[in-house]
């Protein structure tokens, strides 16, 4: 029985998402000697189908902070419902300080959104909806706000079963 090599089966995980590096920061921590540096990574993989996950991950260097932010990333994929290529209703979420507001819209408009909202829808895969970042801007904040709020998405069939 013949295995695959592990850089190969990396390779053919990659191909599946595509990843967008949101956020890239050097942190410090103070110790006795003083301070040592590390990088910090946002990054969200998506499919563009309807998957989304988002990673925050700290490494030694850049690289490695990226690559365990894609690991971290992966794990948290989450399915979003999409419904003619906008979400199936209006979301206000709250996470920390950062409110993200999101409103389906008509075909044609396109993802009205800036900063991190904007990278996390794009890798969804919805094409046509309207935001609003309220409170902070923080980026870490914001992507992980508009991951909740899609994830918190729920269709006409899951609500009409609710109120059974």
């Amino acid at each position: 029985m013949r295995r695959q090599s592990r850089g190969r089966n990396q390779d053919a995980g990659k191909r599946d998402f595509e990843q967008k590096i949101v956020e890239i920061k050097r942190v410090t921590r103070v110790v006795a000697g003083g301070k040592r540096m590390r990088f910090r990574a946002l990054v969200v993989i998506g499919d563009k189908k309807g998957r989304v996950g988002v990673g925050l991950r700290k490494g030694a260097d850049v690289s490695e902070a990226v690559n365990k932010s894609v690991a971290a990333a992966k794990k948290t994929m989450i399915p979003i419902k999409i419904v003619n290529d906008t979400i199936p209703h209006e979301i206000k979420f709250k996470y920390k300080s950062s409110v993200v507001f999101l409103k389906p819209a008509q075909p044609g408009t396109g993802v009205i959104a800036g900063g991190a909202i904007r990278q996390v829808l794009d890798l969804v895969g919805v094409k046509n909806v309207l935001s609003k970042m309220l409170g902070s801007s923080n980026k870490v904040n914001n992507a992980m706000a508009t991951y909740l709020a899609l994830s918190k998405l729920r269709s006409k069939e899951e609500m009409a079963e609710l109120r059974k």
